[in-house]
């Protein structure tokens, strides 16, 4: 264990430098989801990799001679953590675990439920609305977009409070509505 005031890298970058197929697809999921940099992109394939980790290693014991309650126990804590984030429906099992994609994991991020939601016209107005303080949780302003919404915090984003954009005659309001009509 770490000295806990150190930080660590919170990614891990690809084996392989300039794989064509890899980094066609790394370029088409940052263009999608506005991503500033790959290193957002390879955050969110770290974590997966940790959740299907864990997924594989409750398989290994579970084939080792594990308890059936042990078991059942580590899997619904596994299970509800994933479901808590909208990763994994509610009847999910180690298998949809194990199927998760990186698409998954970028779809919980703020800047995507705020596109998605319609308060934005595109993935970098989405980003740009994050980190300047327009948009908020529980009435409470968040400024980064690759916050991991929860399921019971997505009905909650709205526009901040005191932002201009709370003004439904806002310029850039009407041009948003206008955007989601066609």
């Amino acid at each position: 264990m770490g000295y806990p005031g150190k930080n660590h890298k919170q990614y891990a970058t690809p084996k392989r430098r300039f794989e064509k197929t890899r980094l066609e697809d790394e370029k088409r999921l940052i263009i999608d989801y506005g991503l500033r940099n790959k290193r957002e992109l390879w955050k969110a394939q770290s974590v997966l990799r940790k959740y299907r980790a864990a997924a594989r290693e409750l398989v290994a014991l579970r084939s080792g001679g594990l308890s059936t309650e042990d078991y059942q126990k580590k899997r619904d804590q596994l299970v509800n953590h994933l479901y808590r984030y909208g990763l994994v429906g509610e009847n999910a099992d180690v298998g949809d675990v194990l199927a998760l994609k990186v698409e998954q994991q970028l779809d919980r991020r703020l800047q995507t439920l705020v596109l998605r939601r319609g308060f934005a016209r595109s993935p970098k107005q989405a980003r740009q609305f994050i980190t300047h303080g327009h948009i908020a949780i529980n009435g409470r302003r968040v400024t980064i977009p690759g916050y991991r919404v929860e399921r019971a915090e997505e009905a909650e984003i709205s526009y901040y409070g005191p932002s201009p954009l709370t003004n439904e005659v806002h310029p850039e309001r009407s041009r948003i509505a206008r955007a989601g009509v066609r």
